[in-house]
């Protein structure tokens, strides 16, 4: 009878035997031994095998990399044969960060392995059911993978990667995901802002899908750290930053919020609108529009009985013939007040009429300036009327407006100073500053000028 340990087994036995490493590899024992060692919400992560789309934020130093680590195996064990995928953000991560502690890992709970380096890093796990073979790629090269069977794909600091990139490469990696018995996609990253961790599982949208799960792990939960660690971070770190690198939540990392007087619990409060049966909607319709092409938005609101706005509406409509059209099926016959961008009195993207011609059309009545306010003083007319100075609050947004309660939370300045455009939270809130401003402008004093007087000799 074979002795359990393999180290109380001369070498010569073993070749004498023809014992092989999985031979002497117990894989619930091993699952075991790693589950024992987790903490807090690693170990929350490790055992869901059921969720098909599992997330992870954490703290600096929540260990992260090692959960990820111990998720690998686990799903390797669960789908003997079958191979599996760890993305690193780039390839230079997977030598420096991926590969040295996952051997780590393996040596340490005397996992049997074998390594390959070229031409791309793989593992094979040698498990009584048989050799299993784990791939080492980079998200940047996430194509590699197409054509492939897999059971399962983890993702290393997703949240580093270009937003965009990580868009496009998530439903084509799902698609991969068919063999084996345990199917699942795992990404782990700290919170970056609101990127790809929060679209995916913390947005509105994320929250409401089933196949999708987020575990937070905190920095302080990890027993493992050195004494000092989180006390340097915190004399370190402004609060803000310290919410993401701390504790793992989604914060705005970039250079200041743009509404920054937005406060979901104050803000985000359900619309009442006055409809009667023979008639429909009563009340009068007050509607920013924010032209793009392929992307037109508008942000309908109704007057408030305390004289502020309350946006109860939002819709995304390909040009400005969709959006009248489904602005008209809507609200049938309401009164409807256009408040767009003044700079659709121009010739439309795709029509010979202009966009307002268009809105006219559908019956909107063109409420806009001959040109379009300095953005900083929409911005302040928006800001002022979420909180002005006497700190009442005069501006609302039904619960049903999701993209424009994001968007107000999530729109950050740019290096110049300018409201950013680059992540696409600029087009709502651009559609209710059109009617903001037009209704409440924030009026500038402006210095009277001195009176020059001509002297003639």
């Amino acid at each position: 009878m074979l002795a359990a340990d393999p180290f109380s087994i001369g070498i010569a036995q073993i070749h004498a035997a023809k014992i092989r490493p999985c031979d002497l590899f117990d894989p619930a024992a091993a699952l075991e031994a790693i589950r024992s060692d987790l903490h807090g919400e690693q170990l929350t992560f490790f055992n869901d095998l059921q969720t098909r789309i599992l997330g992870a934020t954490a703290g600096y130093g929540a260990g992260k990399t090692w959960s990820l680590c111990a998720k690998a195996v686990s799903l390797a064990i669960a789908n003997p044969g079958i191979t599996g995928c760890v993305l690193e953000p780039t390839g230079p991560l997977i030598r420096d960060i991926w590969q040295p502690d996952f051997e780590a890992f393996m040596d340490e709970y005397s996992i049997p392995y074998t390594a390959r380096q070229s031409p791309l890093p793989e593992y094979v796990l040698h498990l009584p059911d048989g050799d299993t073979k784990i791939l080492c790629r980079s998200f940047e090269n996430w194509r590699r993978i197409i054509g492939l069977n897999l059971a399962w794909v983890l993702a290393d600091e997703i949240d580093t990667v270009d937003p965009r990139i990580a868009q496009l490469a998530f439903p084509k990696i799902l698609g991969r995901l068919r063999a084996g018995q345990v199917r699942q996609f795992a990404s782990a990253s700290t919170p970056e802002g609101f990127r790809w961790m929060y679209k995916t599982f913390q947005s509105d949208d994320g929250q409401k899908r089933a196949d999708r799960r987020l575990v937070k792990m905190r920095t302080r939960d990890n027993p493992h750290l050195p004494d000092d660690y989180i006390e340097t971070l915190e004399a370190n770190y402004d609060p803000q930053l310290l919410k993401a690198y701390l504790e793992g939540e989604f914060v705005n990392l970039t250079s200041g919020q743009v509404y920054d007087r937005f406060n979901r619990a104050i803000h985000v409060r359900p619309c009442h609108l006055a409809v009667d049966e023979d008639d429909g909607i009563l009340d009068s319709i007050y509607a920013g529009l924010d032209f793009n092409i392929g992307n037109t938005n508008a942000i309908c609101c109704i007057r408030t009985a305390a004289g502020g706005l309350h946006a109860f509406a939002e819709i995304n409509a390909h040009d400005t013939e969709a959006m009248g059209q489904e602005m008209r099926r809507r609200f049938g016959d309401a009164k409807i007040l256009g408040y767009p961008d003044a700079s659709g009195n121009n010739r439309s993207t795709n029509s010979a009429r202009s966009d307002i011609a268009i809105l006219e059309s559908y019956g909107i009545r063109n409420q806009a300036p001959a040109k379009n306010p300095p953005i900083r003083d929409r911005v302040a007319s928006v800001q002022a009327l979420l909180e002005n100075g006497k700190g009442q609050h005069r501006l609302f947004v039904d619960p049903a407006c999701t993209g424009l309660i994001e968007d107000l939370e999530q729109q950050a300045y740019d290096d110049r100073g300018e409201p950013d455009k680059s992540h696409g939270n600029d087009h709502r809130p651009d559609a209710l500053g059109y009617v903001v401003h037009r209704l409440f402008a924030v009026e500038r004093s402006v210095a009277r000028q001195p009176v020059r007087r001509v002297r003639v000799y």
